[in-house]
């Protein structure tokens, strides 16, 4: 990992769109991926909080995912739930 923008590992979306997986933070469900890029030190997925965060959209930068599991649809990021609700607010139009 390059920085904050990239993914720890590269082969996380080799041929995978993570739109759709389960996020589970270490405390707990927080959400599902509504997007997610893989450019090169601009990568970042957006976490549909649904109910949780009164139906907030995240941005969680691809550097702050600490494993993807493609059989299970996982993503799991390193910050707790609670660390979550201080990430930017998805703006629908970007």
């Amino acid at each position: 990992m390059s920085s904050m923008w990239d993914y720890r590992d590269s082969t996380w979306t080799d041929g995978h769109d993570l739109a759709g997986y389960d996020v589970e933070a270490t405390d707990g469900s927080i959400g599902n991926v509504d997007q997610a890029t893989n450019d090169v030190s601009n990568a970042y997925v957006v976490v549909d909080t649904g109910f949780w965060i009164f139906g907030k959209k995240r941005l969680i930068p691809a550097g702050a995912i600490a494993s993807v599991e493609h059989d299970d649809k996982k993503v799991r990021p390193m910050p707790m739930s609670r660390d979550i609700t201080w990430r930017p607010r998805q703006d629908s139009n970007l």
